[in-house]
């Protein structure tokens, strides 16, 4: 890795290192051993939906092949791995059969072994975007019945694992399902209700209420949502741009931020309907949790417009991009600097931060026969980790640090066009090959414990 200088390791000393992954995008085996149906799985078979016309299988096949995959987690010394339950494997027909397939269980009981066997800790989410399809036809996020529904489901799980797992993660990246999900329909379940979309906020955050107390009640030591946060830039200093992204923050930040720390939401006049607030509801979403899960991967650069929505997302200026092109820019100084804003703005609020994804994606080949020298991935992870130690130093509680992802896998409507792994995956074959950043997150590892 000639000419990218080498990170301090000393500023990342009792840092927990993890790598993280989510059950629809690399366990495959979508009809295996009574598996039900999600969103997702209705997402993919509709023709038009993913670029590629992938499905999420083969790929990976970590159902089949879990043990490989912790060998690669053993192999980089990391001290936990952030993984996915998938509901449908627990409760294949959750919504209209509440009856609990015991072989998806099973599964996870087998990979929660061998993590702890290898000196792993598990660090489970039990939602990664997989609702179950009966749920969705009654309304989905969008019903608060769904919340309590996730709490059945948490109490089967935790009632399987809770003696054995400790840390755990409720709902990922609740502002993707909203916005991206119910609002734009750029995913599953791929509705464009706008604004409309906005009572699943609500009951994404009142799951992950119900689901902590639960966790709690199993001896949890550590309960989290992941929530993916960007630094909002407008174009330029115009009141209207500076406008729009306020807007965007209060949308994409504060909106699932300050009911989580302070027990209420942000002004959203003019944005659509009210919150769906029950008494009671905002007691369980701000009980305090023991890290904030915080998911970063660039800033977002707005100007005011005008139409359905009031900004408009534009290129960040200046900054270089991932696979992904210009919407995403690598600006590893603004995750720096939203980890200090959040500080300043939540105070004692804010519990330590675990940064739960952080990542890149770029152009690779489908086979490969040696090693990948990603020297952009590493110089991506680099930066962001010492972006973190700047963190730190001005302050911000920080306890972990995940990467994103620890295999290529399906990459949601992209497919398999985009590789975020530190190991490379053949997805006809599921051959798994360490890339050059494989090697270099181990060599940092180890010299943070040195």
């Amino acid at each position: 890795m000639d000419g990218i200088p080498p990170l301090d390791a000393r500023e990342l000393v009792g840092l927990r290192f993890s790598a993280a992954t989510a059950a629809f995008q690399i366990e495959g085996a979508r009809t295996a051993d009574g598996r039900g149906r999600s969103i997702w799985d209705d997402f993919v078979d509709t023709p038009g939906n993913v670029v590629d016309g992938s499905t999420a299988e083969p790929g990976p096949d970590s159902y089949h092949r879990f043990d490989e995959d912790i060998a690669l987690l053993a192999g980089l010394g990391l001290d936990r791995y952030r993984f996915s339950i998938s509901w449908t494997r627990i409760v294949p027909e959750a919504g209209t059969d509440p009856s609990v397939n015991f072989a998806g269980l099973d599964y996870y009981d087998r990979l929660v072994d061998g993590l702890l066997t290898a000196g792993i800790t598990p660090e489970p989410t039990l939602y990664h975007w997989d609702l179950p399809v009966a749920l969705e036809s009654a309304g989905g996020w969008l019903d608060r019945d769904t919340a309590h529904r996730f709490g059945d489901y948490t109490a089967i799980v935790a009632d399987r694992l809770g003696d054995r797992v400790h840390h755990w993660y409720t709902i990922n990246e609740p502002a993707s399902t909203a916005l991206q999900g119910y609002a734009l329909g750029e995913l599953a379940p791929g509705h464009t209700m706008l604004f409309d979309a906005l009572p699943t906020v609500h009951h994404q955050l009142l799951a992950h209420g119900i689901a902590a107390a639960i966790l709690r009640e199993h001896g949890s030591r550590q309960v989290s949502p992941a929530i993916n946060h960007s630094l909002i830039l407008p174009e330029t200093s115009s009141e209207a741009d500076l406008a729009a992204a306020g807007m965007l923050d209060t949308i994409l930040n504060r909106l699932f931020a300050d009911p989580l720390l302070l027990g209420a939401y942000p002004d959203l006049t003019g944005f659509g309907p009210e919150m769906p607030v029950v008494a009671g509801d905002m007691e369980l979403i701000s009980a305090p949790n023991d890290v904030y899960g915080f998911n970063c991967y660039n800033p977002i650069t707005v100007r005011a417009a005008s139409g359905p929505l009031p900004f408009e997302m534009v290129p960040t200026p200046g900054a270089a991009t991932t696979g992904f092109g210009p919407m995403w820019p690598i600006r590893p100084d603004t995750m720096r600097d939203l980890l200090i804003d959040m500080q300043h703005r939540y105070g004692d609020r804010l519990p330590p931060v675990v940064i739960s994804e952080n990542g890149a994606s770029f152009p690779e080949p489908d086979t490969c026969e040696e090693e990948i020298a990603d020297v952009q991935r590493i110089d991506y992870l680099r930066e962001h980790l010492r972006a973190v130690t700047e963190a730190l130093a001005a302050g911000v509680v920080i306890d972990g640090y995940t990467v994103w992802s620890l295999l290529d896998n399906f990459e949601w409507a992209d497919g398999w066009t985009q590789r975020f792994g530190l190991v490379h995956v053949d997805m006809d074959s599921g051959t798994r090959t360490p890339k050059a950043s494989y090697r270099w997150y181990r060599d940092l590892i180890t010299a943070a414990r040195a």
